[in-house]
């Protein structure tokens, strides 16, 4: 039996305390991981905590993150509850078995500190591991702060193991920006946070020697496509559940999320639309804006994967222009983002002016007066309803302006 983690009613905890809380209060079978920048707080916390009586499971030090969610998946298939951690290469180098896991349909946990990927070398935060693993058959929730951090990562459990999902969840948060500064963080009590998670049950267990079952079959051209469409329907129907978890922790803790976050958009004429710490700046640009008669909204996705396209088209309907910024490169493309967001939106009637924002990579700051610089921009498309920049621009770049994808030179 685990000692009792006596918690105050208000914590001061970095991101990476938030996410090893949670993941401490969940009661996890088994954290298997290898540290790196920067996750390894979450991953440090954790071996902490058990080392000091605070968690019954185990902890596995693996030799790479591919080990690491290796064991992840022979675990979560043995029939235990499973969590890890990494960011950047590391996360790059699980990929393989990223895809493996949500193919057999194991409810791992996994927390990124998400960060910029080589070449060249960066320690520091944006997009490109998040963007890099969306397609990976794993439900992805996003995070603005580190109350949310641990929230998300609570409620990931109960999303990922519940009976009609049986997928793993990804909780992502913004490398340093949040996983290593501080905020005010309300957590509940261990007994109550192990009540909402609830026990795990485990479903087709390799152990259960009574019912054999097979992990990892090969299915050739005859099943491949059944298989892979089925687990789509899941992905993709797991938003119910979701969305159920969501009510559920509001009715305990009065803090309500949605699949797609809206702030000031009830009349606002422009928006703007993106991921992660960057939401509470631009919330802050938008209040100052309105000031000066801008009516500007922010729009933001808090599920990733299944991507909520219907919800996205209808909190974006009644605005005359949108800029979406994404915080990883886009490799010879329009962003990431961009294209999802653009591609929702393609199912409303109104047909706003859109334009693509890459911002903030390698962790360079996104200040109030930048996001005020993108919304007048905005908002100048609006006036002339038409594109009066470039559809994609570089913004926080040093050095002459650069953009890319410019309508009218291409003519």
């Amino acid at each position: 039996m685990s000692k009792e983690y006596v918690l105050k009613e208000v914590e001061f905890w970095d991101g990476a305390m938030a996410s090893s809380q949670a993941l401490r209060q969940a009661e996890v079978d088994i954290m298997a991981a290898y540290p790196i920048t920067p996750s390894t707080p979450i991953i440090q916390n954790y071996a902490d905590y058990l080392s000091n009586g605070y968690v019954d499971g185990e902890y596995i030090r693996t030799e790479s993150e591919h080990a690491a969610m290796s064991a992840c998946v022979a675990a979560s298939a043995a029939g235990a509850r499973v969590t890890t951690a990494t960011s950047s290469q590391g996360f790059a180098l699980m990929i393989e078995v990223l895809y493996q896991a949500s193919g057999m349909r194991l409810p791992v946990v996994l927390n990124v500190a998400n960060r910029a990927l080589a070449a060249p070398l960066n320690v520091n935060g944006d997009h490109s591991d998040l963007y890099l693993g969306r397609d990976a058959g794993w439900i992805n929730l996003c995070t603005f702060n580190q109350q949310e951090v641990y929230d998300m990562t609570l409620m990931s459990f109960k999303i990922g193991e519940h009976k009609n999902v049986r997928l793993p969840v990804m909780v992502h948060q913004d490398g340093f920006i949040c996983s290593h500064t501080a905020q005010n963080v309300a957590p509940l009590q261990d007994d109550v946070a192990r009540k909402f998670v609830g026990d795990f049950e485990a479903v087709d267990s390799l152990l259960d020697f009574a019912r054999p079952v097979t992990y990892g079959a090969q299915t050739e051209e005859d099943w491949h496509f059944e298989h892979k469409a089925k687990q789509h329907k899941a992905i993709m129907d797991s938003i119910n559940v979701i969305e159920d978890t969501f009510e559920e922790f509001e009715k305990l803790t009065g803090r309500k999320y949605n699949a797609v976050e809206s702030y000031m958009m009830e009349d606002a004429e422009i928006a703007i639309v993106a991921l992660g710490t960057t939401i509470e700046s631009s919330i802050e640009a938008a209040r100052q804006l309105r000031e000066e008669g801008i009516k500007v909204g922010i729009v933001a996705p808090r599920v990733f994967r299944p991507f909520p396209y219907d919800k996205i088209a209808d909190a974006l309907k009644n605005v005359k222009a949108i800029g979406i910024l994404d915080r990883s490169s886009p490799g010879g493309a329009l962003g990431m983002l961009f294209n999802e967001v653009t591609a929702a939106i393609y199912t409303n009637d109104t047909k706003p002016v859109i334009n693509n924002y890459i911002y903030g990579l390698g962790g360079r700051d996104t200040t109030i007066a930048d996001l005020k610089q993108i919304a007048k921009e905005i908002q100048a498309n609006a006036d002339a309803g038409k594109l009066t920049t470039p559809v994609q621009q570089f913004s926080g770049l040093r050095g002459p302006k650069l953009s890319f994808f410019d309508m009218e030179s291409s003519k």
